[in-house]
């Protein structure tokens, strides 16, 4: 077996990296803006949400979407003949649409969630709200993303 000089060692090195660099790597699909209505329709049975009641609280931008702070408010009182039943998360770009979902009752006290959400990528996330009679209400937040999360659907 004959050996390698250094210098063919070294050009054969250069030569790799240099194929390397010139292939592409793993294509990524890009990011699907989802319709809103596609979304909770399901949810909501094809009705509206109203856009009043629900605060949703995040920082404007995030340096990482692996772990982004958000807060849900509902403005309820929480009473056995009015109260949230439910929130659920929802964005319109991640592989998965539907990020959390909460269940709440009379005795919660509160409809309050605070949680870290994983986004791919800068988009509007939301809020949306089952309360005890059957209505359902929304609220959105937009967030920057810096560096994006959730970079395959697996």
């Amino acid at each position: 077996m004959k050996r390698l000089s250094r210098r063919q060692g070294v050009g054969g090195l250069l030569a790799l990296a240099g194929w390397a660099a010139g292939r592409p790597l793993r294509a990524q699909a890009p990011p699907v803006n989802l319709n809103w209505a596609e979304l909770y329709g399901p949810f909501t049975l094809g009705a509206s949400p109203k856009p009043a009641r629900v605060s949703v609280i995040t920082p404007r931008l995030a340096d990482n979407g692996l772990s982004v702070p958000l807060s849900v408010r509902v403005d309820s009182p929480m009473s056995a003949l009015d109260h949230v039943r439910r929130i659920l998360l929802l964005s319109n770009r991640n592989p998965r649409p539907v990020i959390a979902e909460f269940e709440f009752g009379p005795w919660s006290g509160k409809a309050e969630v605070a949680t870290r959400v994983r986004l791919n990528g800068s988009q509007e996330v939301m809020a949306l709200v089952q309360t005890s009679d059957g209505q359902w209400w929304q609220g959105t937040a937009e967030v920057e993303v810096t560096e994006s999360a959730c970079l395959d659907a697996s």
